[in-house]
């Protein structure tokens, strides 16, 4: 995680903070529209204002004390002060107080609050003067973009772009060259972690949403199969009023790392800055447990994919425990070299953990030993992201702050580097692994200009070579890759360049040039995402 000093001057920076897939095929075919009349609009941008002013009015209450103490601390400044007037006179003619209640104030920082900007002014675009005509976008809408495949994957990428934070959910397919942005949801804060989840309280079928962690203590859920939505499907965690007489639920500071339990799909688990897990009951949409025995920021959660009471959290008090979560008390820990940045569960083997920290470590724990089983100095800086392959064994991707993403054969205690790649996005902040394509993955950095890519680790030949003839599993029961092997699904490539060239001679037919030499082979189910997605945005149609 970078510090609070990386997030200072938003209007300078444009960064991708987090990312998270959506697999195949449970995405609504045609997602629903909100669509509201003018009345309903106009009721609801006058509720968020009042909202967010009575939010203003809390937080005030609460910071008067602590805004009383500094000033007994501070001399008063002299520079623009009158000597004739009083100092509470000066202080509410230097900040312009005696307009503070008014309400054209008010809303305008209401509007600053949303970045909304004046757009919140007119519920309905007829009423904009500066709107000359108006489109109907339902008659514009590229009905074959618009829908959604059973083949396609969906990116959900957590945005900040200047003073403006928002999630784009962007579809993908890997077979097909697509790659674009969908829809995006506008959010109150920065997003810190996302975590995709299919269970809905409101219904009794398989949803698709997704939690959104921010540097707000509570934790919204947005429902993916809704586009132009305004509001989320339902938050977790309510903020204390003492004016209104409501009690605290949920965590007291941001919260940073989130874990989606899919074998027990209403369980969803929550770390903060202050230094404490929640385990969540979405059914009820409270809080069914806490744990309490960490000692610093929670940056990293991950629930075993086959033991579902099992919750393994990294801390930054440089320690990685694994939990029962049956018993609130109830855990084993390990010392590591730095705070841990990610962890995860090997699903290839159910006793190992795997774990990266700031010191540009990883390392591999065996939840049935006390000491730690192997070390991996694998990068110069921390170790922002790290993923394994869901289908091919011991594939290992990381990324850090030193701009390299690296594959690792981890099959071994001795871990080997098989290939490494500086990407121009700046600061990597995230990497995540495609479930249903193994060797497809999305990093996220804060270049302005460039800071999403999503690739194909195969581009690398020390890869194809390292992991072609491996037997692919699918212990998650994810889509199927379609092939035993990865060379079997990329035939032509795996070959030696001469006798790639004698095959294509060999297959060559004497025709005009305008037919296509065809080199054989079936339609790989999952391949050649690979240079074609170098563009920041590939708006390619179906």
């Amino acid at each position: 995680m970078s510090g609070e000093d990386d997030l200072a001057d938003l209007d300078e920076h444009n960064f991708v903070p987090c990312v998270a897939w959506v697999r195949r095929g449970v995405a609504k075919p045609e997602p629903d529209r909100v669509k509201l009349n003018r009345d309903e609009l106009a009721s609801l941008i006058e509720q968020t204002k009042s909202n967010l002013i009575d939010e203003e009015e809390e937080g005030e209450e609460t910071e008067d004390a602590t805004e009383e103490a500094s000033m007994a601390d501070t001399e008063p400044v002299s520079a623009g002060n009158d000597p004739n007037k009083t100092e509470e006179q000066n202080l509410i003619d230097k900040y312009g107080l005696e307009n503070y209640d008014d309400d054209d104030g008010g809303e305008q920082s209401v509007k600053t609050l949303l970045n909304l900007g004046d757009m919140a002014c007119f519920a309905d675009p007829r009423d904009d003067p500066l709107m000359d005509d108006i489109i109907d976008q339902d008659d514009e809408e590229d009905n074959d973009d618009f829908l959604i495949r059973g083949t396609d994957n969906l990116v959900v990428v957590g945005k900040v772009e200047k003073e403006t934070s928002s999630l784009e959910v962007y579809v993908y397919n890997d077979v097909e060259d697509v790659f674009y942005v969908h829809h995006d949801i506008l959010l109150p804060s920065i997003p810190l972690a996302l975590e995709w989840l299919s269970f809905d309280p409101e219904s009794d079928k398989k949803g698709n949403m997704v939690a959104v962690s921010t540097m707000l203590s509570q934790i919204q859920v947005w429902d993916l199969d809704i586009v132009d939505c305004l509001e989320p499907a339902y938050t977790l965690g309510v903020k204390p009023s003492k004016k209104k007489g409501i009690k605290r639920i949920g965590h007291k500071d941001a919260v940073i790392s989130l874990a989606w339990n899919r074998l027990a799909d209403h369980v969803l688990a929550s770390g903060s800055v202050d230094e404490t897990v929640m385990i969540w009951d979405l059914s009820q949409q409270n809080v069914a447990s806490t744990l309490k025995y960490h000692e610093e920021k929670v940056q990293s959660l991950a629930w075993h994919p086959l033991d579902q009471q099992t919750l393994a959290t990294g801390c930054c008090d440089k320690f990685v425990r694994v939990a029962d979560c049956r018993t609130e008390n109830s855990h084993k820990k390990w010392k590591v070299t730095g705070e841990v940045e990610k962890l995860l569960w090997n699903h290839f083997n159910p006793y190992q953990c795997i774990v990266s920290t700031d010191a540009g470590t990883v390392h591999a724990i065996d939840v049935r030993k006390d000491s730690l089983l192997w070390t991996l100095s694998a990068h110069t800086e921390g170790v922002t992201g790290l993923s394994l392959s869901s289908q091919c064994p011991g594939c290992l991707v990381t990324s850090s702050a030193d701009k390299f993403v690296k594959v690792w054969d981890i099959m071994r205690d001795k871990p080997d580097c098989v290939m490494e790649q500086q990407l121009p996005l700046g600061y990597l902040q995230c990497l995540s692994g495609c479930p249903d394509a193994p060797f497809v993955v999305v990093a996220g950095g804060d270049n302005p200009c460039n800071n999403l890519k999503v690739f194909d680790i195969r581009e690398g030949k020390g890869v194809r070579q390292r992991f072609g003839k491996r037997k692919l599993e699918n212990p998650l029961n994810f889509s199927s890759f379609g092939y035993e092997t990865a060379n079997e699904a990329e035939p032509a490539e795996t070959m030696e360049p001469e006798a790639e060239a004698v095959t294509e001679l060999n297959r060559m037919s004497l025709q005009p040039k305008h037919n296509i030499v065809t080199l054989g082979g079936p339609k790989p189910h999952s391949g050649g995402a690979a240079s074609k997605f170098n563009k920041k945005k590939k708006n390619k149609k179906r």
